[in-house]
Parts: C-alpha cells; structure tokens; sequence
C-alpha cells in the first residue's frame, strides 16, 4: 500500500511486469470525485472533478488522459499527459489512447461479485467494450499493488492488534465489575468506553465496535439503539471492535464471554465449531504454505465452513469466512468467500484478511470469533499473539 505507487519507475516496472506475466496489453485506470479509491491511492491524488484515465502498458512509458481544468490536481504526474475539454473530444482521445489493445485490466468485477474492487460504472466499461477492449479484472493487481502490507502497516498492525485485545478483555471486565457491583452497564454504555479507549490509546482511524448479548448478536451487525440491553448475569456477551493507527492497518477481532461461571452444553457446542472453523481455516493456510502450493480466498472459506456444517450448524454461518484488510477495514485485496461471492483471487505475499467464521441463530444466540492473518514470507501470521480458546467465564458463581 504505497501511496502513488505508479508515479515511480520502480513502480510501473513492477506493474509491467506483471501484466507481462498476466498477457495484458495493460491497466486502465478510471477516476472521477473519487470514485475509485484504488486509483486515487495508486495515482497519488487529492481532490479532482473531472474523469481522469491513466493508461499503465506492459511496455512503454504510461500516459494520463485528463481534463483540462485538472493540471493542478497532476502536477505530481511523472509521465506523460494528454488533455480534453468536451465530451467528443474526449472520446476521441480515449479511443486514441487505448489503440491497439485487446485485453486491458480495470477496476471491474465479473457480476458486481466484489464490491470492494467494481470501481468502473458500466456506462465507462461499455465505452471501452465498444472501443473493442476487453476490460477483464485487475483484482490480482490490485492485491500486488494496492493492498500488500508494507513492514511499517504489519509492525503497526501488530502494535494494535495487540491494543484490540486488550481493550476487548478490559472490556468483559468491565461488564462483570458493574454485575457484581449490581449496576449493570448495558450495550450502549460499554459500546461508548470501548471507543473512547480505542481512541485514546492511538487508534484514530474509525474506531469502533459491536456489543451484543445473546440473541441480540444473532444480529453479525448489531448496533444498540441508545443504551441497549443491560448486560447482566448470565448473559452470553459478543465483542467485536476494531481500529487503526493514521495511515495503517486495521486490527479487527471479537471475543465472547459469559457473565457467570460455566456456560451451558449447546453453547459450549456452538462456541467449539466456531473455533474449530476458525483454526482450521488457519491450518489449511499453514498446510498449503508449507508444500508451496497457491492458495485462493474461497478455498479457505470452504474450509471453515465444512467444519461448521459437519457440526450440523451450516445454515446458519450466513456471511464469509474473512475479509481483506489494508487500509481500509474491509479491503479490495482476496475475501475469504465462496459464499456471498465466489472469490477465487489468489493469496497474495502481503496481504491481510480476518478469519471470522459465525452461527446466528436467530432471536436466539449469537456466536463469533475473529482474528486477523497476514500473508507473510514464512506463511500466515495470525493477531493478536494469544488467541481466543475458551468462552471467558466471568463471575465466579452464578447465584
């Protein structure tokens, strides 16, 4: 995730390269207001209005097209630049512009399947179509090249990972404190220190959280309305919180509790196949590692999942495995997922997912454990450094 990452040599020879590998005549890059963070980030730019094309070939010196009202917002822009004004114009232009090519990569995903990466609006997509371009996805690119981890985002991360979990197990404290104290805290009360906590101790960007208890975390996105329920004895209690340093690297994890001594035999059962699934997810990654073999985000997520199926739960483990990480909380790089999409990206050397298998049965319980793995040069590297085994118990007694 380097910032104008292809207004360097080193860069676009990087990215040339790979395109060479992949048999593209290219990435085409798009940007209008922002629309395409992808762009923005590996561009370098601040705040434009106007639509703007960068043209990366697999050889030869890369060329913006841009409006002519732009040339303050490229001024950083190293290479070459050609200017329109009208819409024919640039029409023209970008027919000029992509001559020759057949296959260029974009920010596009083949049935809006990833969010995260379809930055192209179909009407620029069919432009290009009818240019005679394939416009084929840059997702692999984009995990290259947007969405690695440089040292200081995984030394970072490592540091908040480690400030998550903390606060996360402060934070159960806190909630049977206030139980023995017989003055409850509730959702909204503990939600609230969470943030303010996470801020304090540095995580600025977008810290955040989900306090649920039973059946409330049914719901994998609950948020309280004002104060919430009141977290009290006996309450199965869901935490789930993240955050961030300036210009690094999300931690994003949850935890579960119990606010008494010993859970009941079909929770502790729930709790075993999330955790298995979750492990296993990170076993599989370790095995493929280990013999050199590629790894593809779904086939983990079909791991994780087997478990929880065979466990008789599958149809209620309703979202992914894990997410991309990068510096955005869900990122553009590789999902864990062969459910909401088939997400057959590779596993790139840098990148960062969660592992977060779930059951939510609804109106009923709610279950979720969450860690964070980064893609390193010795196989997966899992945060925080002591994982979640066992549900915490925590009060003593139950009476």
């Amino acid at each position: 995730m380097s910032t104008a990452l292809l207004c360097t040599a080193d860069g676009v020879t990087r990215v040339q390269g790979a395109l060479r590998d992949q048999e593209l005549d290219g990435w085409l890059l798009y940007e209008f207001h922002g629309l395409n963070p992808i762009a923005v980030r590996l561009l370098g730019l601040g705040k434009t209005t106007r639509r703007g094309y960068v043209l990366i070939p697999d050889e030869g010196e890369p060329i913006a097209l841009i409006h002519a009202i732009e040339a303050s917002s490229w001024r950083h822009w190293p290479h070459a630049v050609r200017t329109y004004s009208g819409w024919k114009d640039m029409e023209e232009q970008l027919g000029a512009l992509v001559e020759g090519k057949t296959r260029l990569a974009m920010e596009v995903s083949p049935g809006a399947a990833v969010p995260t990466l379809d930055y192209v609006p179909a009407g620029i997509a069919g432009v290009i179509l009818n240019l005679g371009v394939e416009a084929t996805s840059s997702g692999d690119l984009v995990s290259r090249f947007h969405s690695v981890w440089t040292a200081e985002q995984r030394e970072r991360h490592g540091e908040a990972a480690e400030i998550v979990a903390s606060v996360a197990k402060r934070a159960f404290e806190r909630a049977a404190d206030a139980v023995r104290d017989d003055e409850p805290t509730s959702e909204g009360a503990l939600s609230d220190w969470i943030r303010v906590e996470l801020t304090g101790a540095g995580l600025v960007v977008k810290p955040d959280c989900i306090v649920a208890i039973g059946p409330r975390a049914a719901d994998s996105h609950y948020a309280p309305v004002g104060a919430g329920e009141t977290i009290n004895r006996g309450d199965l209690l869901l935490i789930d919180l993240w955050g961030a340093f300036e210009g690094m690297v999300f931690a994003d994890q949850t935890w579960m509790g119990f606010l008494g001594s010993e859970v009941d035999a079909r929770t502790q059962e729930i709790w075993e196949a999330v955790r298995d699934a979750r492990d296993a997810a990170v076993a599989f990654l370790r095995g493929r590692f280990d013999v050199g073999e590629d790894v593809r985000g779904f086939e983990v997520d079909d791991v994780s999942r087997d478990v929880i199926s065979e466990r008789g739960y599958g149809s209620y483990f309703v979202h992914r495995t894990g997410h991309s990480m990068d510096i955005d909380l869900h990122g553009s790089g590789p999902n864990l997922d062969n459910l909401e999409t088939r997400d057959d990206r590779l596993i790139v050397p840098g990148v960062g997912f969660s592992v977060e298998p779930g059951i939510y049965l609804a109106d009923d319980i709610g279950v979720r454990s969450e860690i964070n793995v980064h893609w390193g040069s010795n196989g997966p590297e899992v945060t925080p450094s002591e994982i979640q085994r066992e549900i915490f118990l925590l009060l003593e007694e139950d009476g």
